[in-house]
C-alpha cells in the first residue's frame, strides 16, 4: 500500500481547517433546554496540527530537504 500523497494530506488539512471554521462561528447551541454541541474543538485542533505536520513534512521531503543526518566521527 503506497503512502499518503502530498495533495491528500493537503486536502485533509484544508477539510480539518474548514471545520475548525464552522466550529468557531457554531461551537453549540440551545434549544430550550437541551444544548448540542456541533464538535469536539479538541479533537478538530488535534487533527489540523497533525495534517499541518504531515504536509510539512511530505512537503519538505518533495523538494529535497528532509531531514537532515548527520555523523560524527569517534
Amino acid at each position: 500500500m503506497a503512502g499518503i500523497t502530498l495533495a491528500q494530506a493537503e486536502a485533509q488539512l484544508a477539510a480539518w481547517l474548514a471545520a475548525s471554521e464552522a466550529v468557531a462561528r457554531n461551537q453549540s447551541y440551545r434549544i430550550g433546554e437541551r444544548q448540542l454541541t456541533r464538535a469536539d474543538a479538541g479533537e478538530v485542533l488535534r487533527q489540523v496540527t497533525y495534517w499541518d505536520g504531515r504536509v510539512q513534512a511530505l512537503a519538505a521531503a518533495a523538494t529535497g530537504q528532509g531531514r537532515v543526518r548527520q555523523a560524527v566521527p569517534l
